[in-house]
């Protein structure tokens, strides 16, 4: 594995990307929006498969109209899915969140669990969607693994993982604690801006020194 300096390598990317990745932000406004650990699991739930700035838009719908779990369970199934059509899926994702929120009302009092395996027990709340409640929702250490700390994990050589609970894992082990809450809010951004899927922009990225990547594909070229 590799001999990361995982300390400098937040630093750096806190210097570029020093901005909010929870799922229901406004992906164009560097404003972090509040913390409500019940909006982040509902907004994280609503992130499945759609861009940001549709998971921006059906949330800030759906808790304008819908603000607490006992609201949002007692909400017509109907008007749930119109609010949240703009995220896809929005059958699927509209049963889910009312179900989820009749469970935090009912059984938990309206108080959503900062337990991962109680998160976990909760219908569609996967280790991502529950990591991210942990961090952005109570500012516990975790890591939430979504598709861009995954493919940059393995892209730098920092984990060798096919898939998302697996690279969670791998880097649970080697990045030291203190830095869990910051790896996913800044992996998002660096993600989005530099560490792009197809075509990463390594001729303007900061880590480029701690990347297996660019010492394969680029210092390779000029051999």
């Amino acid at each position: 594995m590799k001999d990361i300096d995982f300390g400098e390598m937040v630093t750096r990317l806190k210097r570029h990307f020093d901005v909010g990745a929870f799922p229901g932000k406004d992906p164009d406004s560097d404003e972090v929006p509040d913390s409500d650990p019940f909006q982040v699991l509902i907004s994280t739930i609503l992130s499945q498969r759609t861009k940001d700035i549709n998971t921006h838009r059906a949330s800030k719908l759906l808790f304008d109209h819908y603000p607490t779990p006992k609201k949002l369970a007692n909400a017509p199934l109907g008007e749930i899915k119109e609010l949240i059509h703009s995220t896809g899926f929005y059958n699927v994702k509209a049963k889910r969140v009312k179900e989820v929120a009749k469970i935090i009302h009912e059984e938990y009092g309206d108080e959503v669990p900062n337990d991962i395996r109680e998160l976990l027990d909760l219908p569609g709340v996967g280790r991502k969607t529950a990591n991210c409640v942990l961090v952005y929702g109570f500012g516990e250490p975790a890591i939430p693994v979504d598709t861009h700390v995954h493919r940059i994990s393995n892209r730098m050589g920092l984990v060798n993982s096919k898939d998302p609970d697996e690279t969670e894992r791998q880097l649970s082990n080697i990045i030291p604690r203190k830095y869990w809450i910051e790896i996913n809010r800044l992996m998002v951004v660096f993600g989005k801006d530099i560490c792009q899927p197809r075509i990463p922009r390594c001729e303007i990225c900061p880590l480029t020194d701690m990347c297996d990547y660019y010492e394969e594909v680029y210092r390779n070229e000029d051999r």
